[in-house]
């Protein structure tokens, strides 16, 4: 998913249990399962499925190093479901949830305490901003989607199809500080909304300066979207090798 994205800081957090231990404790621990348990979506999982699906939706804010990583699920999650012993394969009811989540929480801080995960964290803002400023250089913005027209196929009458929009848009993205369709869920949502505002499949050709002014028109469409409603994607990797200088490790701050 990190292809294309935009390169922020990476910040090493050194994840040992505490802040984990701190979200268990807070009055909103009960509450955000609730709302984790209504939203898993496995009707015939096992209590086991649920407590795992419910682990990868805890993020470093709350103190979980990621739990689809191999080295976490290894060491830190089937051990914390070894200790809660049998009865993982029982139906599940909300309360049965609440209770056995909790005490393989507790089995995961004391993991942490114990070997703690070191997570490369980075976070990424899609906020329009990135096309704001192409649009406001007019020889950026030619350059730019004449480079992008360059990457479609034309028809012998040098007209280009609506439909070939898409391949544009992504040839244009880094440019305009978008990811790659197909890279984030979210911005895929919205790219392809914009697209289709503007009829980007009904196959119509239209002349280059038309297609531009799409391209044109598309990403401003993008970019009033994102000034409403930013989108912020979250890069947790576990880092295997050791790590330089302890000085580089910070701990995530707390929810």
């Amino acid at each position: 998913m990190a292809a294309g994205l935009k390169r922020d800081p990476v910040v090493i957090l050194r994840i040992d249990g505490e802040d984990l231990n701190e979200f268990v404790k807070s009055p909103s621990f009960e509450p955000e399962l609730v709302s984790i348990f209504s939203e898993i979506e496995l009707p015939n999982g096992s209590l086991k499925d649920y407590i795992v699906k419910a682990f990868e939706k805890l993020t470093v804010d709350d103190g979980m190093p990621p739990a689809t990583d191999p080295w976490v699920i290894s060491n830190i999650v089937e051990p914390a479901l070894e200790s809660l012993g049998g009865g993982l394969d029982q139906q599940v009811t909300q309360e049965i949830f609440l209770s056995e989540f909790a005490k393989a929480v507790e089995n995961v801080v004391q993991l942490l305490q114990e070997q703690p995960a070191i997570v490369a964290h980075s976070q990424n803002t899609f906020d329009g901003s990135g096309i704001k400023r192409l649009l406001s250089n007019k020889f950026e913005l030619e350059k730019t989607l004449d480079s992008a027209i360059k990457s479609v196929p034309k028809d012998r009458h040098g007209k280009i199809s609506k439909e070939y929009l898409g391949l544009a848009l992504d040839s244009l993205a880094a440019f305009a500080g978008l990811p790659p369709l197909g890279a984030v869920n979210q911005m895929d949502s919205i790219m392809t909304e914009a697209l289709k505002m503007f009829d980007a499949g009904d196959g119509k050709t239209v002349k280059e300066e038309e297609f531009k002014k799409l391209l044109r028109e598309v990403i401003g469409s993008i970019m009033l979207q994102l000034e409403g409603n930013p989108v912020s994607v979250s890069i947790n990797s576990v880092v295997h090798e050791p790590v330089a200088s302890s000085s580089t490790l910070l701990q995530p701050s707390s929810p």
